[in-house]
């Protein structure tokens, strides 16, 4: 685990770099030093606002045990489980199935999961997910992602503003020590390179985020079914507040991109197939039988007459059909 932190910790500063360096190329050492203090004025601001910064980019709402009962008690006996504050709990209004964690720690979190996911998946599967996502609050996940959403946000929209620059005869305007041919690299490359670390220290951390989340769940089949269905679906219905956004697809449990042209090439996440053969590895392991060997095929369906009860049965609504997303 420490090497895991000293890896994403490298992986932050790199961003930070190609930020600075972005500096450098379009102003000198003056663009440098104003880069450096404006990444250290973002990274503060995240620090403070990482609870709320995401969740206003995907308009969440927060809901409570009124408005959402059920869904609001999962995240409860879960966080339970897992040892955790009672997080805040949002639902995103986007048909498709996703879900995220955000906050600076433990103790300002918040969990989010789309109407989309609400509505296609089982309760178990729900639990999968939202125990994937407490997990990333526990590994202290969440800052780290906000921090490398913001940076490279801020890396992008610098690009976008040096392309749209150039695009209109302002290449004789940059301070650059490298001429216009260094503006240009730092509006090609550096969002390049921001998308590569950031794929980097997205990737890392879902392998661990899902291994403890099947874990507080107790069964890593429900996690596997609720991937299967979620990258089935997903790739089918644009995310027109993700698409928006780009920089922050990392925060997601899949990505939340449509796939067209770079998107598919390059993914903030792991391959599906990889994440679900993992959780049915851990579930051999753990002497749970799948009933199968498709990720489709795990029994993940409430059950009501014995065998391992769901999170929500303490609530005493395991003898209930689910009323929709909103409980």
């Amino acid at each position: 685990m420490p090497m895991n932190y000293a890896k994403t910790a490298l992986l932050l500063a790199a961003l930070m770099a190609i930020f600075a360096l972005m500096g450098y190329a379009i102003g000198g050492q003056t663009g440098l030093i104003i880069a450096f203090f404006v990444a250290l004025a973002m990274n503060l601001f995240s620090f403070w606002n990482s609870d709320t910064v995401v969740l206003k980019m995907f308009r969440a709402t927060e809901v409570d045990e009124r408005t959402a009962p059920e869904y609001y008690r999962l995240v409860r006996d879960l966080a339970a489980r897992a040892e955790l504050p009672m997080p805040r709990v949002y639902v995103l209004p986007n048909p498709q199935p996703n879900a995220f964690a955000t906050g600076r720690d433990p103790d300002h979190s918040a969990v989010a999961a789309s109407t989309g996911l609400l509505e296609l998946l089982s309760p178990e599967e729900i639990a999968g997910v939202i125990a994937h996502e407490l997990a990333h609050i526990k590994n202290r996940d969440t800052l780290t992602m906000t921090v490398a959403a913001t940076i490279g946000g801020a890396i992008s929209m610098m690009a976008q503003w040096l392309q749209f620059s150039l695009m209109f005869g302002g290449r004789d305007n940059h301070q650059s020590p490298f001429g216009w041919i260094g503006v240009i690299a730092a509006a090609i490359v550096a969002p390049f390179a921001a998308m590569l670390v950031q794929m980097a220290i997205s990737r890392s951390r879902e392998y661990q985020a899902d291994r403890l989340g099947a874990m507080i769940v107790g069964n890593p089949l429900w996690l596997a079914s609720a991937l299967d269905k979620i990258g089935r679906s997903a790739r089918g219905i644009i995310n027109r507040d993700a698409e928006a956004v780009p920089a922050a697809a990392h925060v997601f449990i899949a990505n939340p991109l449509n796939g067209r042209g770079f998107d598919n090439w390059f993914s903030t996440h792991p391959a599906m197939e990889n994440r679900i053969a993992q959780l049915q590895a851990l579930a051999r392991e753990m002497g749970i039988d799948g009933g199968g060997s498709g990720a489709a095929q795990p029994q993940v369906r409430r059950q009501d007459g014995g065998g391992q009860p769901g999170p929500w049965s303490s609530a005493g609504s395991s003898s209930r059909r689910r009323g929709g997303p909103w409980g």
